[in-house]
């Protein structure tokens, strides 16, 4: 790398750790730092405006923003040492001895054990501080209780509400039967926060997208399935270029390719592949379902409350039931039963970790297991065929099991995947906004993935399977 390269990445640092400090500097000390963040690439301005930025904030924000810096910098050795493909020092070049072969390999070993007791030594640090802030406002609580005469409640012991998970599921399924149009408001909402969540954890390795414009890509890619479906795949082009156009013309340093990788995959991971239920909820009549005589008179009051909405909406939003709903009803129990089944079997039955089979699956989450996964597939498998009994799939009983399986594997497929992201960046959670749930992403990771192949399931395979099934009629 040049020096002028240098130059470049230390201002672009710089200017996105003092926009980081955006609640807790004033305006005239952010307004000073916009004027002098991008001088010419000396090293005499860059000298300068280090000294600036020094001067112009708080001992503990010097603090934060050197534990940023050493943290990202770590990560990123260990990142170039653990990556094979990089750094690949167990393999004998020509002319190598064992001894030097040997050297290479204890010297890499030492560098990442080292790494990993500073990053330890980091996490510890911050947990203390934490836990020290947490302390000082507890004891503040109990001296103004016992001044008062209060008594200080006891600690509740945090757990997994089953009442909550219960009630959710119930909210779940009432917004599945609850319309084209508020199913897809609630889906770009979810889906907005699931980015905020993405975004967050991303920023904190270090780095920073386009945040912005992948929210609205992502929240245009749900409007565009619910309106406009046959213009749903262009959308993902569309923003990805207007995102490279915004990297090139409105930064003023050569933007990263973590920059952009995070960029992309934010509006694809969680706009593009998750917008495919908005156009599975949309599809029609496949004929009645078995249950249809027992729910007829329901569905019916709901069909005729429908017509109530305003005449300028398309026709597809005036139908809150739909084969699509059904559809994704008993999809959605199948996967959500499968994380059931595999906490159960995993716990009871699991022996096998997953790590055996596949490393980088088991580091990206150690306590999966083989026998959790099979438990999981037979509980999906099950829900899977008692829907496709009730929605006359031809030969159900092939069809659902190989669906619930399908949708089993998918599923952690995006449970690892969110597991993976988690584990990069050192996050336990996406977020905290479901209590004692985590945020929405720890919530429907498992539900991503499955998202393109239900709709190539409802909209080609089994109408396939049914015209088949009517020739074959004598």
């Amino acid at each position: 790398m040049t020096q002028d390269e240098t130059s470049e990445r230390d201002n672009k640092t710089n200017d996105d750790q003092i926009n980081d400090l955006n609640g807790t500097n004033n305006d005239d000390e952010m307004q000073m730092h916009k004027k002098t963040i991008h001088p010419p690439n000396t090293d005499a301005n860059l000298r300068q405006l280090r000294q600036e930025t020094l001067d112009t904030t708080s001992p503990v924000e010097r603090e934060k923003i050197a534990a940023q810096q050493a943290y990202s910098a770590i990560r990123r050795v260990k990142h170039v040492m653990e990556g094979e493909e990089y750094v690949d020092m167990s393999h004998a070049k020509e002319g190598d001895t064992w001894d030097e072969l040997d050297k290479r390999i204890i010297a890499k070993d030492r560098l990442l054990n080292a790494c990993n007791g500073m990053l330890d030594c980091l996490a510890e640090e911050e947990k203390e501080k934490s836990g020290n802030a947490v302390a000082a406002l507890d004891n503040n609580n109990e001296e103004k209780n016992v001044a008062s005469g209060a008594k200080t409640p006891a600690k509740k012991k945090k757990s997994r509400s089953v009442f909550f998970g219960a009630a959710m599921g119930a909210i779940v399924a009432c917004w599945v039967f609850s319309g084209n149009f508020l199913f897809t408001t609630l889906f770009t909402l979810m889906t907005a926060l699931g980015q905020l969540e993405y975004y967050r954890m991303v920023m904190k390795t270090g780095v920073y997208p386009a945040r912005r414009i992948s929210v609205m890509g992502a929240c245009a890619m749900f409007v565009t399935a619910l309106f406009a479906p046959s213009l749903h795949q262009i959308c993902l082009p569309f923003f990805a270029t207007y995102a490279m156009i915004w990297f090139l013309t409105m930064r003023r340093t050569v933007t990263t390719i973590p920059e952009i990788a995070t960029t992309f995959t934010g509006m694809f991971y969680l706009g593009y592949i998750p917008s495919y239920w908005v156009r599975v909820r949309l599809l029609g009549d496949f004929g009645p379902t078995r249950l249809a005589p027992l729910l007829g008179p329901i569905l019916e009051r709901l069909g005729q409350s429908s017509t109530s909405l305003p005449a300028f909406l398309p026709k597809v939003v005036h139908l809150p039931i739909t084969s699509g709903a059904v559809f994704i009803f008993w999809t959605w129990m199948s996967i959500a039963f499968s994380d059931v089944g595999a906490y159960f079997a995993g716990r009871k039955y699991g022996k096998t970790k997953l790590g055996k089979i596949a490393p980088a699956a088991g580091a990206a989450s150690p306590n999966k297991t083989v026998e959790g996964y099979i438990g999981g597939s037979l509980f999906a498998a099950t829900f899977a065929t008692v829907g496709a009994w009730v929605m006359h799939w031809p030969i159900w009983y092939i069809t659902g099991p190989l669906h619930g399986i399908t949708l089993a594997f998918l599923g952690l497929v995006g449970d690892l995947t969110a597991s993976m992201l988690k584990r990069d960046s050192g996050m336990k959670d996406f977020g905290d906004l479901l209590p004692e749930h985590g945020g929405i992403m720890d919530r429907v990771d498992s539900f991503i993935f499955t998202a393109p192949y239900s709709w190539l399931v409802i909209q080609f395979i089994i109408p396939a399977l049914k015209a088949r099934s009517r020739l074959a009629i004598p």
